[in-house]
């Protein structure tokens, strides 16, 4: 009996195709664009940009080099005291009493030191623990009441401003201090806070060289220090930050204070370039501080920014202030344009919020 074998079909099997990429948006990593577009500081970088050349345009002196200078000058005592705003602003809160503690800080040092004859470096450091106090009352009293830092800090503004006139008039007899400028120990201050060196010919104030000191120095605690954790925790949910051990209290009252740390350099500053201070001045600069932040990319309600959008906040403010001089328009529209910034460095910072989150 023969027997038939039927031959089983053949099998194709597919080769291989190793395991299918996952495309999904969660793990697809951004374009480098969109990710650069989620620093905080772009927008300002932009837009100062767009000022800069706008004026090396419309007001040629801006390209001299003694030009340039006065801007960057301008710039830097208003960046100064922009970089503890800022921090202070990552942190969740702000302070409407920095532009008149500048002033208590500068009559401070000035009065201690001419009513009681004493070297000039004494009523330096007097006025450094009244700047730190001054942080330290606001900071404390914001984390013990509860109360909002609009309300603390506009009542530590009006306490301040009414007791700079006061407190002058009652020692000096007058709106202003006295004249320190032959004092012991002047010479020796001015050079610390209000000297100048020359660079290729072109005079430079040493607060040019401090602000971009004290920039290098807050980028660094921001981005690699644990403290800068802290400040970014706070600022995004203080609750839950102090559930995973963030200091919240020691982080609110030392950024406050650090406030008064800014008020006090730069308090010296008006005092040793002026020999003297006018006790009504200073109402008003908060404002450019904090917006000089916030158009630097920093949020008002906390847990965004940086320490570098300030620095060119700061700038801006300084090209457009000195820019308005140059061009020989009226400088009456300076505040008008320093809306304008505003305004629109917002909607950048809007627009780049948005771009940089979008899939």
């Amino acid at each position: 009996m023969s027997m038939t074998q039927q031959a089983a079909p053949a099998v194709t099997t597919p080769p291989a195709l190793g395991p299918k990429k996952e495309t999904d948006g969660r793990t697809a990593q951004r374009p480098l664009a969109l990710r650069l577009l989620a620093r905080p500081e772009v927008g300002v970088l932009l837009g100062t940009v767009a000022v800069t050349v706008f004026f090396l345009v419309a007001a040629p002196p801006v390209r001299d080099g003694s030009s340039m200078a006065n801007i960057l000058y301008q710039s830097s005592t208003l960046g100064i005291m922009a970089l503890p705003v800022a921090l202070l602003m990552i942190g969740g809160e702000f302070d409407l009493s920095a532009g008149v503690a500048v002033i208590t800080s500068a009559l401070t040092a000035s009065m201690v030191a001419y009513q009681l004859s004493v070297n000039v470096w004494v009523g330096v450091l007097v006025a450094l623990v009244v700047s730190l106090a001054v942080g330290l009352l606001n900071g404390w009293m914001l984390v013990k009441t509860g109360l909002p830092s609009f309300l603390v800090t506009l009542g530590t503004f009006l306490m301040l401003q009414g007791a700079n006139l006061a407190v002058t008039k009652l020692v000096t007899g007058n709106v202003a201090t006295d004249d320190i400028s032959d004092m012991d120990g002047f010479g020796q201050a001015k050079r610390v806070f209000a000297s100048s060196f020359e660079v290729g010919g072109v005079e430079v104030k040493i607060t040019i060289l401090w602000w971009l000191v004290f920039a290098a120095l807050a980028t660094w605690v921001l981005l690699r220090t644990k403290y800068g954790n802290w400040i970014f925790a706070v600022g995004g949910n203080k609750e839950s930050a102090r559930a995973v051990g963030v200091p919240v209290t020691f982080t609110k009252i030392s950024l406050f204070m650090l406030v008064g740390f800014g008020a006090w350099f730069v308090g010296m500053h008006q005092l040793f370039s002026f020999n003297t201070v006018q006790s009504g001045e200073g109402v008003g600069q908060e404002l450019i501080y904090i917006a000089a932040a916030v158009i630097g990319g920093c949020l008002l309600t906390g847990g965004s920014g940086s320490a570098i959008g300030p620095v060119f906040g700061a700038f801006m403010f300084g090209m457009v202030q000195q820019g308005i001089v140059y061009a020989n328009w009226n400088p009456d529209w300076f505040k008008t344009f320093l809306g304008v910034m505003l305004f629109g460095a917002t909607l950048i910072n809007l627009w780049v919020s948005r771009t940089a989150t979008r899939r």
